[in-house]
């Protein structure tokens, strides 16, 4: 297996750490302060292995059609499992959390069609920037969650901490929407039957 694509898999193995570490205090009513201080590093470092694959699929030579395909499968899985976790907290909207998923599924649906007629779809700049935001807003959660689990008094701003995260989660669903949008232009002639 590549690098690149070791790299790759740390994120599909580490998602569903992420997932339990974060509801650990919450079933067990423990452990709130330690988990901040795993959480944060560990988001850190999944979201960085998103660039270490790229980094050495490029210079290693070893982009390939596998890994156009591994590596936003695996950016979709972190994704989804920590807005997920901040759905459950209250953070982000349900709403806003299954339009993305419906995004998400569709995007992965035309990239199985690209596949199968052989070609491979590489991220567009749509993509990068929202795959940013969901970066952005990912640590805006967590960070006022890591406050509150430290004991920080945040109750004096709740109401604008809890406007700034649905504003952020919006911007995140209409970059989804805008980017899927695009790619389904630049590729439509994927969806076009040729007359023989």
């Amino acid at each position: 297996m590549r690098l690149a694509d070791i790299f790759t898999l740390s994120r599909i193995v580490l998602a569903p750490v992420f997932f339990v570490l974060y509801f650990i205090p919450v079933w067990t009513g423990r452990g709130g302060a330690l988990s901040v201080y795993i959480l944060v590093p560990l988001l850190a470092f999944m979201e960085f292995t998103d660039f270490l694959d790229g980094y050495f699929a490029r210079k290693q030579n070893s982009v390939s059609d596998f890994g156009k395909l591994f590596d936003p499968f695996a950016d979709v899985l972190v994704h989804l499992t920590t807005f997920l976790c901040f759905v459950v907290g209250g953070y982000m909207p349900a709403v806003v959390f299954v339009l993305i998923l419906y995004r998400e599924f569709g995007m992965n649906f035309v990239r199985l069609i690209a596949a199968r007629k052989g070609v491979a779809i590489a991220a567009r700049k749509g993509g990068k920037l929202k795959t940013v935001l969901y970066v952005a807003t990912g640590f805006y959660f967590l960070g006022v969650e890591s406050c509150i689990r430290l004991g920080f008094a945040v109750s004096a701003n709740a109401a604008a901490l809890h406007t700034a995260g649905i504003v952020l989660s919006c911007v995140c669903l209409v970059a989804s929407y805008v980017s899927f949008v695009d790619y389904l232009v630049q590729f439509k002639s994927l969806f076009v039957k040729k007359n023989s």
